[in-house]
């Protein structure tokens, strides 16, 4: 039995690279919250390129190094590289991540819960990562470089395009890149109706090798040992999130330790944030609204371990940080791990 131990805020340390969030309502004309609009790429929210954002730690640097090939004395070679990736990227979609480096930073490794997902990597004969809303490939490439075996590394998105300049960024292909990519809009997978988490082993069983051809996440509900979805569930409103929580939900794993987890924006109360200064803002959970989300009504109550905790995190970009002395930007780090129980939910 894995162990799971409660998410602390002092065990997660944000990098200067955290991207701060996509927001996804608008006011319109008459005041009316909307969501749904195209604001990534809309002149008046998309802020200029700039290169004074790029500054990575340490830890970002050796990974990149290692992942890409430059050596020691090649940082500027580095730089400019990633500087050419970033404005193809944030031509095609103006994702505040791509202007603030974010999406070279491999998160992925600083949550508390992700040791647990390599073990579930060594101990399952089969078993399975997804990386939701994977982007450039960043976390799912870390998780592998750290020893998740590759034949079970998944990552999906919507946008192929950055996808594909995940292999410009890394220099890889997709022949020599291990990782399986599927394209897909996750809201499109397919499941009963309401989508519903399985609470037996599934009857059917996955071959490692048949991952290879995979067209659709549908094909693996109730297999996947572990689902990585950070920065994504603060793009939809509060409706499309619990929609999303159960759609993932439908895939897991019902074995014991399986688990999803991520980060994202989060408030000390429910509710939408409106940004000062625009008329942009996003619906967030409280730590207390998103595990009540998971444990009892996504999943069965009692059925899942739900782990939320806010981190204050302090944001780069001058609409937040020139905004008013008193805003404050919260991030949930989260976790939902399933439990061993001797009561039947079907």
């Amino acid at each position: 039995m894995i162990s799971c131990p409660t998410v602390r805020p002092t065990d997660f340390q944000l990098s200067p690279t955290i991207p701060l969030v996509p927001f996804n309502f608008m006011l319109n004309d008459s005041g009316v919250v909307e969501t749904g609009r195209p604001i990534y790429n809309d002149a008046k929210h998309k802020a200029p390129l700039d290169e004074n954002l790029y500054r990575p730690d340490e830890r970002v640097l050796g990974f990149l190094k290692a992942q890409i090939g430059f050596g020691i004395d090649d940082d500027e070679a580095l730089k400019q590289h990633i500087f050419t990736v970033q404005r193809k990227a944030y031509d095609i979609y103006g994702y505040p991540c791509i202007r603030q480096f974010g999406f070279i930073d491999p998160q992925i490794s600083e949550l508390p819960v992700y040791p647990r997902v390599l073990q579930l990597g060594r101990e399952r004969e089969d078993g399975i990562l997804v990386d939701i809303g994977c982007g450039f490939g960043t976390d799912i490439r870390k998780a592998v470089a750290d020893g998740f075996p590759s034949k079970g590394a998944i990552a999906c998105d919507l946008r192929k395009e950055f996808w594909d300049y995940g292999h410009e960024l890394f220099k890889t292909t997709e022949e020599t890149c291990p990782i399986k990519f599927i394209h897909e809009n996750v809201f499109d997978v397919a499941a009963p109706d309401p989508h519903s988490p399985l609470y037996t082993t599934p009857s059917t069983h996955i071959l490692p090798e048949s991952l290879r051809s995979l067209a659709s996440l549908s094909t693996l509900r109730g297999h996947i040992s572990a689902i990585h979805a950070s920065c994504f569930f603060h793009l939809f409103g509060e409706n499309e999130q619990l929609q999303l929580a159960k759609i993932l939900a439908s895939l897991l794993s019902p074995l014991p330790g399986s688990v999803i987890f991520g980060t994202h924006a989060g408030l000390p109360e429910q509710g939408l944030r409106m940004i000062p200064r625009t008329d942009v803002g996003v619906f967030c959970h409280s730590p207390q609204s998103w595990r009540q989300l998971w444990d009892g009504t996504v999943f069965a109550k009692g059925s899942v371990q739900a782990d939320a905790e806010l981190v204050e995190i302090h944001g780069t970009d001058s609409r937040v940080t020139d905004a008013r002395n008193d805003f404050k930007l919260f991030r949930l780090v989260w976790s939902i791990t399933r439990v061993e129980s001797s009561q039947s939910y079907e």
